[in-house]
């Protein structure tokens, strides 16, 4: 595993020294939040209505008994109100009851139930008209009322009379004190429990980070090579790209091993050539250098130019347009061998997700080989495809087709241009380092690379497919 990724690993798993707080907490303490909010809101609505209706309960007794009055009202031979029956209460019988009743006029004396006794109830100027007034008193010391009045005019009379009903509030502060008390004991319980569910569905449902977690742990120990745990569908995806990470750097460890020990076992015999021919100092020593020299070279520009196509893939961000880079490669062409022409066709927003200036190369060593193999036209087209990959993913690819008038290759000595070194026309200039290392970079990459027939000029079509960086 690299250095680097198993140090990501580490970090991972180990003590987080800038942690920016606990995700189960966060949760929790947003449910909390709302849950109080909510609750506090809603026992407020429900205390609003439920007070209302007791109130209302109250004062519709209260009516009850004042339109018993006025229905039991009339005028005596004196000119005073009194009463054809009893109220049926006898709470108007016994002083300082908290039930009272009163009816008064202008220029009379107030008519009183006993249980005012020595008080009377203060006259609200404000209070005019037949229809009915609620209002609350203070008028009794220690004893805060509910008062309802109504004027009328009773038949034989001139006299506008105010009945008056007013009970004690202690009763009806009473019973709204009750429901308050329960609403607030039932709406802290019901928070409570929902706090607690909110807390267990969090716990619950971040446990598989957790279980993450210490699976990140394992690989970073070097007790699996991979995470092998399932993982539910919300994490599922993380734990595959994790996997592929994984995976990925340890292909690049692997050949980046591999290629350490071709480019030493290149070396060490061209090497051991030069050793012993100067050693022996024999007279070919000069021919023997150049040529040992010339194979080096060979062997440290390739395996350079896989080095640099590998630092830049590492960039996630790396990103090209292709038809600015077949435009420059076309100029170039175009002035080395102005016998050729080159046509160009396609997506012009295509974009490939390489570096500029390795796409720059892929694209210079092909079209330039195909210039060069060729009797004068290279037609260039570039399309868009989409692959399938595995857990019916998909992923799209920008696919460009070079194809030459040339005579062709067979198709059983098509695979040989890929060898290190292979030419299979040497009257032409070249390392035969071209073509291998096209195929390493566009497989740094992700992509492909074959060499098929081109049906159209007849000479050799080169399929290029490179991973899309969107448009």
């Amino acid at each position: 595993m690299p250095a680097a990724f198993k140090g990501w690993l580490s970090r991972e798993a180990g003590p987080r020294r800038h942690s920016t707080g606990s995700l189960t907490r966060r949760m929790i303490s947003i449910a909390a939040l709302w849950i109080i909010v909510l609750l506090v809101g809603g026992g407020f609505a429900l205390d609003r209505v439920l007070s209302e209706a007791i109130t209302r309960n109250f004062d519709g007794q209260l009516e009850y008994v004042l339109n018993a009055m006025i229905g039991s009202a009339e005028i005596g031979p004196d000119g005073e109100v009194r009463f054809n029956r009893p109220l049926g209460d006898q709470r108007f019988l016994e002083p300082y009851s908290g039930l009272y009743w009163q009816v008064s006029g202008p220029g009379h004396e107030p008519f009183r139930s006993r249980s005012l006794w020595d008080r009377a109830l203060r006259q609200d100027a404000k209070h005019h008209g037949r229809a009915l007034h609620v209002d609350n008193s203070d008028e009794f010391d220690g004893e805060p009322l509910r008062v309802l009045d109504r004027e009328i005019r009773l038949p034989g009379s001139d006299t506008e009379w105010r009945f008056e009903v007013a009970a004690s509030r202690a009763a009806l502060d009473d019973q709204i004190a009750v429901l308050r008390r329960t609403l607030v004991r039932s709406f802290a319980i019901l928070g409570l429990g929902l706090i607690i569910l909110a807390a267990l569905q969090a716990t619950y449902g971040l446990w598989p980070l957790r279980s993450l977690r210490r699976a990140v742990a394992s690989v970073s120990s070097g007790i699996s090579s991979r995470i092998e745990a399932r993982f539910p569908n919300e994490v599922q995806p993380l734990v595959d790209e994790l996997n592929e990470l994984l995976a990925h750097n340890e292909r690049q460890a692997e050949e980046a091993r591999r290629h350490a020990g071709n480019l030493a076992h290149a070396l060490k015999t061209p090497l051991t050539v030069l050793m012993n021919e100067a050693t022996a100092n024999t007279p070919e020593l000069a021919e023997t250098v150049v040529r040992s020299t010339t194979m080096m070279r060979r062997q440290v520009d390739h395996h350079l130019a896989r080095a640099r196509a590998v630092g830049r893939r590492a960039n996630a961000q790396a990103r090209a347009e292709v038809w600015p880079s077949l435009k420059a490669v076309e100029r170039a062409v175009n002035r080395m061998h102005r016998h050729v022409t080159v046509d160009l066709a396609g997506d012009k927003e295509a974009i490939v997700h390489v570096e500029r200036q390795d796409l720059d190369e892929i694209l210079g060593n092909l079209i330039e080989n195909a210039a060069k193999y060729g009797q004068g036209r290279v037609f260039v087209t570039v399309g868009r495809v989409v692959r399938d990959l595995p857990g019916n993913r998909k992923a799209e690819q920008v696919e460009i087709l070079i194809e030459d008038d040339g005579p062709g290759i067979p198709e059983a000595e098509r695979g040989k241009l890929f060898e290190r070194g292979a030419r299979l026309d040497t009257g032409k200039p070249g390392t035969g380092l071209g073509l291998a290392i096209v195929r390493d970079v566009i497989g740094i990459y992700g992509g492909s690379i074959s060499l098929e027939e081109s049906e159209d000029l007849g000479g050799l079509q080169i399929r290029v497919r490179l991973p899309g960086g969107g448009s």
